[in-house]
This record gives structure tokens, C-alpha cells and sequence, in this order.
């Protein structure tokens, strides 16, 4: 016996229900990665202070579309050396408040720069997941230029762009962080010691970029920022 069709009122309050719900949240989705690396040696205790105030824009940033809506979820790897060999890489973190728990207390301390160890570092890592973006504060460069390259080229052929921020204008590490951002994809951008602003602009424009790509810095209407998507790859 042919079952009796529902009711055609049943089936639009079906529909219209259907269009209603939500679709579940996808599981295992991967979070947009950065890592996030700060020269903190001796010279460097102003701009650790000033970035540790400005930390959660990295969070924020990438929470927001370049339409205004919601996105999905940034996790930040805190790296940074000091002293004599000391290089501390924290955990994978969804949580800005992690995040300055992790920097709040850090004394810096006098020592050579350790960017080759960073950039061997971020290697490593995009070989077990998959990072969006790096970012790389400091104002001085003590190792070989041709050993900084080469470390980038290896980077570039994972997709890694690193955002290298320069406080102050010397020349010689200028030509280095540009060349380290140019073959990795990323960009390089020089700031004044102690500028909030531009570094809060810089902050979320890298964290924008790596939850939505190029599209995410179309909006942002800074000098710097502009400068930026002019130098990334199309």
C-alpha cells in the first residue's frame, strides 16, 4: 500500500527549518598558524614591552574577514633568544592570554643574534604542520649573510613567507631582513623604536594575511601596509 504523501505545509516547515540550522562545526579544522619571533637581547627590553602590549592583535586581526565577519581560529608559537644560547620556543597557542603569560617576566639579556637557529627552527616546524605566516622583531644581524640566505631558500620551498620587522635604519641589516623576506615570500618593513601604531598595523596585517591570504591586507588603509602587499608574491 503507496504511503499517503505528507502534508505540503510539513514539507515547507521541513525546508525552512533545514535553511535555519546551522551546519555543524567542521572538526580537526587546521587553525591559521604564526610564528611569532623576538630578538630579545639586551637592547631589545623596550620593544619586547611595547610588542607584549600589542601580542593580541595577532589574535584579533585574523579573527576578522576583510568583509567585518568572523573567521576561523590563529594559533601562535612564541620564539625568541637571548643571553648566551638561549633559545626558547613555547607550545602552539589558541589563547592570547597564553601568550602573554608566556611573555610577561622575560628579562632581556645581552648576546648574539640567533637568526639562523630561528630560521632552522621554522623549518623544522613546517615540516610537522602546516605555517601560515612568520614574523621575525629585532634591530641587529650578527651572522653571515650567505648563511642567512641559503637557511630562507630551504624555508621558501615550504611556503613560509617571513614578515621581518626592522626597529631603527641600519643599512647592512636591512639588506639582510629584506633579502630573508624576499626569498621566503614574505616582507620587510622598518619601524621607528617605540611606534605602537605601526607596529599594532604591522601586527595585524601579517595576521590577516595568514587567515585570508593577499585579500586580507586589501582593506587596511596604512602606508606600511600597502608596502607590504606590494612586495608578496601574486
Amino acid at each position: 500500500m503507496a504511503k499517503t504523501p505528507a502534508p505540503r505545509d510539513d514539507v515547507a516547515r521541513f525546508l525552512a527549518d533545514v535553511r535555519a540550522s546551522k551546519p555543524p562545526a567542521q572538526k580537526g579544522a587546521e587553525p591559521s598558524r604564526i610564528l611569532f619571533a623576538l630578538d630579545a637581547t639586551a637592547s631589545r627590553a623596550p620593544t619586547w614591552d611595547l610588542a607584549m602590549n600589542l601580542h593580541a592583535e595577532l589574535f584579533e586581526a585574523a579573527a576578522r574577514t576583510p568583509a567585518g565577519g568572523d573567521s576561523g581560529d590563529v594559533a601562535v608559537q612564541l620564539v625568541y633568544y637571548r643571553g648566551y644560547d638561549e633559545f626558547h620556543v613555547s607550545p602552539w597557542s589558541a589563547s592570547s592570554g597564553d601568550l602573554l603569560r608566556r611573555m610577561t617576566g622575560v628579562v632581556c639579556r645581552g648576546g648574539l643574534t640567533q637568526i639562523q637557529r630561528l630560521l632552522d627552527h621554522a623549518l623544522n616546524e613546517s615540516r610537522r604542520v602546516r605555517v601560515k605566516a612568520a614574523i621575525l622583531v629585532g634591530d641587529a644581524c650578527e651572522e653571515p649573510h650567505a648563511a642567512l640566505t641559503a637557511a630562507a631558500g630551504k624555508l621558501a620551498l615550504f611556503k613560509l613567507p617571513f614578515f621581518v620587522f626592522q626597529e631603527g635604519t641600519d643599512p647592512r641589516v636591512a639588506r639582510v631582513f629584506r633579502d630573508i623576506a624576499r626569498i621566503t615570500g614574505g616582507a620587510h618593513a622598518p619601524f621607528a623604536p617605540g611606534s605602537a601604531e605601526t607596529l599594532r598595523t604591522l601586527f595585524g596585517a601579517v595576521a590577516r594575511y595568514a587567515a585570508h591570504g593577499r585579500s586580507g591586507l586589501q582593506g587596511i588603509e596604512h602606508r606600511l601596509a600597502r608596502e607590504m602587499l606590494a612586495q608578496l608574491p601574486r
